[in-house]
């Protein structure tokens, strides 16, 4: 059952192509806006810039906060960035998919792991969560008991692992050791489709190593 955002957060569903490896796929992608009334981040600036900075509004954009750097989570970003004059964050270990979308733009600032941002109101601890993409993060804010997990996990399991630069194994410990630690009432907004909690989730870990995906 899909769970309801804490006010700090809003959601915006943008639709476009997924391309990797040859293949394309339509998608709807989560866009999150999380701050207040005058700052904010965007995690993860899919398909559609001008839709993104309607919905900021006069709110002043602190970056522009990459889970990984598939292009339908970063081909909005450039273009947001420079309306905006705010920073890209991707972690180094993307830089690789980053170059796919955007061969001549480096993103502006690695996201590491341990960090944390700040987005109006609201800290978030970056976590390294390979596996979907060698350089896949989450966002974890604990006041407001929330995790922003890209493709790392959905409601019903782990990201896809299917296509280059991912690895399941990976992508099961990742959740393992960094999400599935965190309290069983924190709420999952993914990349992806409706939210869940890590309490809904983890368990079914078993579940998902027997079927390998």
């Amino acid at each position: 059952m899909s769970q309801t955002p804490p006010n700090s957060v809003e959601r915006l569903v943008t639709s476009g192509t997924f391309r990797l490896d040859g293949g394309e796929w339509e998608v709807d992608n989560n866009v999150w806006i999380v701050g207040n009334e005058s700052t904010a981040i965007v995690v993860d600036a899919a398909h559609d810039a001008k839709a993104i900075a309607r919905a900021l509004g006069d709110r002043e954009l602190m970056a522009v906060v990459c889970t990984h750097a598939h292009n339908d989570h970063v081909n909005a970003a450039a273009e947001l960035a420079d309306l905006a004059d705010a920073p890209i964050l991707v972690h180094p270990d993307d830089a690789e998919l980053w170059a796919m979308v955007y061969p001549d733009r480096e993103p502006d600032a690695p996201l590491l792991h341990g960090e944390w941002l700040r987005a109006g109101d609201v800290d978030l601890e970056v976590l390294h969560t390979p596996g979907h993409s060698p350089g896949a993060v989450c966002l974890h804010a604990p006041e407001i008991g929330t995790v922003f997990t890209g493709d790392t996990l959905f409601q019903g399991g782990p990201g896809a692992t299917g296509r280059s630069f991912s690895d399941f194994p990976t992508i099961v410990g990742s959740i393992r050791t960094h999400l599935l630690a965190l309290e069983p009432q924190t709420l999952v907004l993914p990349g992806h489709g409706d939210s869940t909690t890590i309490g809904a989730e983890s368990p079914h870990l078993q579940e998902w190593i027997d079927r390998g995906f």
